[in-house]
């Protein structure tokens, strides 16, 4: 996928990731992979700027932990940020439905 379709949906896509659970950066890189069926490969310089930005907007917040000796920083949404979801999915919907609309074959003039 074109790393220009991403473009001002980055954010939403990460909050999405995160709905419901916490995860670490790399987990949630494997998870974009996973639910887009391989398509989002998205480079860790991506994702945990767009994280580090999310969490000072107060939409994700980041506890950090050791695990097998190797620090890691886990992610979850806060209250904001799952209100921001909500948002962004309505306007997502909202979107496509329109786009559809447009690009949906026009019926045949008789």
């Amino acid at each position: 996928m074109k790393a220009d379709a991403l473009r001002g949906h980055l954010d939403a896509l990460l909050l999405a990731t995160l709905d419901g659970r916490a995860l670490h950066g790399y987990a949630i890189i494997e998870a974009l992979q996973e639910r887009s069926g391989g398509a989002l490969d998205l480079p860790t310089g991506t994702v945990y700027p767009a994280l580090r930005r999310l969490e000072r907007a107060g939409y994700v917040q980041s506890t950090w932990s050791t695990v097998g000796g190797r620090q890691r920083r886990t992610y979850r949404l806060t209250q904001a940020g799952v209100q921001t979801l909500q948002a962004e999915r309505l306007a997502w919907r909202e979107f496509t439905s329109a786009i559809e609309g447009v690009l949906e074959a026009a019926p045949a003039k008789t």
